[in-house]
């Protein structure tokens, strides 16, 4: 039976407050305004009564044991990260199936005997302490870890002697959204961070990021200020060291726009003044590798798709600039450079496409991949011969390949063993119209001989923003929904970065409701060519993607069966007033700041687009309580706005899961049981019976 057949439900009691905001001249009701404070004994309060009533729903639904056996089956298989060499040592991560954190490895030479790095296993007893981000010294000698507690977005920096397995003294906190880059001989390490907060952190707003320099045996209170922006809170930082050692590159972007400023600062002479390469952020301006004073470089000025121009530092201005790599009509996606060749990775429409290229960018051959997917790695130093890559597709997991850059050859190195049959599953990308006339292309995959009866449970996921592309790769979670009898779509909305620079801004401030039409025409178009019909779709999104389907469900509650948002920006009037929120101007816009702005965003926002009396599909909202990236009060706050609006039979229902971030990190075992409460809820919702 569905939970909407059931008694109407009765919804814990959220209590509402005068509380009311000015946007140039518009006056918006803000009832829910006391949820922000999240350690306040009522917030807490309502947590539990939402989490108790969630559970008594979910666990009651049939099959769900035999749907988290099947889920721990399927992902259970072994799997490795490309290996990576620094000096004679090779590092890549591992996990044997079902750990709840990949384990990091090292061997002398490609064929040595493996040996423990750190497992972030032990670290806890639950499994929610993880790595965030590891970085070898170039001799392979120390590893910079950071380890992220709870799902958190602020880290500690450890130092690992590879050689022992011991881990030194040094410490460095407060760092967020950080990477270590190794000093040429291993005496410290470039870091970012921010100012230790005053309050909560997990709340406070992260403002005047920096660029800091720790050397090895020191305590954090003596480390260096390299570079910061006082007169500009709003600027992101980051630094990394050439391959050779020789210059240190510092980048600096608005917010979380990919456009950046690139500055030249060399480390063999600390006095010699500072090359600026882009004064402003009008571009993305991505350094390749340099082979003395001469650099390549990425970037997407006066080419929207990107391309590939060489500079020298002893003339750095742009008319000195030369094209190595013209725009393509492609998006090109990344480069590196291996034994002196460019490996160009393309998007062509979504999928990888990899060239060879000489540095002087003449085409040398396209690589040959295994079938449509999705290509990552390709890591190492411009004098190396050799390169790792993994390749996955959205019924293939990840396998790793060698290339042997002299003999120009790919040889399989890793292959996962698995407990499915991919040869039973099929995927197309077919190409649709949206609202505006606009053709978006979309992954629809499911088992081999699917009837187009309209009847088909479905899945469509989506993201739209950031420049951030939707790829076909493999999860474990994919599979088990099309094992189960479900149709898996995946469309490349606008906003993101699919197909350069201009779809992205096509999907963002006043035209961010592009994305939108993009995402209710994929629906549109799995109805109309009879994949599935309403009931039978549910649709999905993290982050930005919350975002994106609680607005769709607003917009167009007739076209829905079912809706997971997840982590998403709900209150989109004060998204910029926690953490680092703010940062997400560039995209969104500015609703205190702008009044153009202020409207196009107030017209989707969803927390102010909820309609009291409209029948709105089932929803479960998942959040984590420790979300320091887009801050838990958005669900809660849309939540409980949604159930007291809610005139329909469908249930409205919010999952906070304890000691767990915006998802990065969480461990194995609770996004196993996130999936299957999520799964079992669209099983039940959609009239699913699942074929296990």
């Amino acid at each position: 039976m569905k939970l909407s057949e059931a008694a109407p439900l009765s919804y814990p009691s959220a209590r509402t407050v005068d509380q009311v905001d000015d946007y140039f001249g518009t006056k918006v009701p803000d009832p829910y305004r006391w949820m922000e404070d999240l350690n306040s004994p009522e917030v807490q309060e309502w947590i539990a009564e939402e989490n108790a009533l969630t559970r008594s729903l979910l666990d009651a639904i049939p099959g769900r044991e035999a749907m988290h056996r099947r889920l721990m089956d399927l992902i259970n298989f072994e799997r490795y990260s490309p290996p990576v060499r620094k000096g004679t040592r090779y590092f890549y991560s591992h996990n044997t199936g079902l750990q709840n954190q990949n384990v990091w490895h090292w061997t002398e030479g490609l064929e040595g005997e493996p040996k423990l790095l750190i497992d972030p296993n032990t670290l806890s007893s639950d499994g929610t302490v993880a790595i965030n981000s590891l970085s070898i010294s170039q001799d392979g000698r120390f590893a910079a870890y950071s380890i992220a507690d709870a799902g958190s977005d602020w880290v500690k920096w450890h130092v690992r002697d590879v050689t022992t397995g011991e881990d030194l003294p040094d410490l460095v906190e407060w760092s967020k959204f950080s990477s270590a880059s190794w000093l040429k001989d291993g005496s410290g390490f470039f870091y970012e961070g921010y100012d230790a907060p005053a309050e909560d952190a997990l709340k406070e707003t992260n403002y005047f990021h920096k660029i800091f320099l720790h050397r090895l045996g020191t305590p954090q209170s003596e480390d260096t200020l390299i570079f910061d922006r006082p007169d500009d809170g709003e600027i992101n930082v980051a630094a990394s060291v050439t391959d050779d050692g020789r210059y240190l590159l510092i980048y600096q972007t608005q917010g979380a726009s990919p456009n950046n400023q690139l500055s030249i600062k060399s480390l063999e002479a600390p006095d010699a003044p500072v090359v600026k390469i882009a004064e402003a952020a009008d571009a993305i301006y991505s350094p390749i590798d340099n082979d003395g004073t001469l650099f390549w470089m990425h970037t997407t000025l006066d080419a929207p798709n990107g391309r590939v121009v060489s500079f020298d530092l002893a003339q750095p201005q742009r008319e000195h600039w030369t094209t190595i790599l013209p725009e393509s009509a492609h998006h090109l996606d990344h480069v590196s450079m291996i034994d002196d060749t460019l490996i160009v990775n393309y998007l062509a429409h979504a999928q990888s496409l990899i060239e060879l290229r000489s540095r002087e960018g003449e085409l040398i051959e396209q690589l040959t991949l295994p079938a449509i997917g999705s290509a990552y790695g390709f890591a190492g130093r411009r004098t190396d011969t050799e390169t790792f890559y993994q390749f996955s597709n959205i019924t293939t997991p990840a396998t790793i390949y060698r290339l042997d850059l002299k003999t120009r050859r790919s040889t399989l190195y890793r292959q996962p063993s698995l407990k499915f049959d991919p040869a039973q599953y099929e995927t197309t990308q077919v190409f649709y119209t949206s609202k505006d006339g606009t053709r978006v292309p979309m992954f629809v995959s499911h088992k081999k001989g699917l009837a187009l009866d309209g009847n088909n449970p479905t899945l469509l996921y989506g993201y739209g923003g950031f420049n951030i592309s939707l790829r076909p790769e493999f999860s474990s979670s994919n599979l088990f929904w099309m094992e189960m009898g479900g149709v898996y779509a995946q469309p490349s909305l606008r906003g993101g970065g699919e197909y350069g620079e201009v779809w992205h801004e096509a999907g963002t401030k006043l035209q961010k409701q592009n994305v939108f039409d993009d995402f209710i025409a994929a629906a549109e178009w799995l109805i109309a060519n009879r994949y599935t019909s309403p009931q039978k779709l549910g649709i999905a999104g993290a982050s930005n993607g919350g975002l994106l389907t609680a607005a769709c469900e607003l917009q167009r509650p007739d076209l829905f069966g079912a809706v997971l948002p997840s982590v998403g920006v709900m209150d989109m009037l004060r998204f910029d007033q926690f953490t680092i929120g703010w940062a997400w101007k560039t995209d969104y816009g500015a609703p205190s700041e702008n009044e153009e702005e202020f409207r196009a965003i107030y017209r989707y926002s969803p927390l102010h687009n909820i309609q009291p009396g409209t029948a709105y599909p089932a929803t479960l909202i998942t959040t984590g309580d420790h979300d320091d990236r887009v801050y838990p009060a958005h669900s809660f706050k849309y939540a409980a706005a949604l159930q007291a609006a809610q005139a329909g039979p469908n249930p409205i229902l919010i999952r906070v899961e304890t000691r767990a971030g915006h998802g990065s990190g969480m461990p194995l075992t609770k996004r196993v049981e996130l999936v299957v409460d999520q799964f079992s809820f669209l099983a039940q919702q959609l009239g699913m019976q699942p074929e296990l």
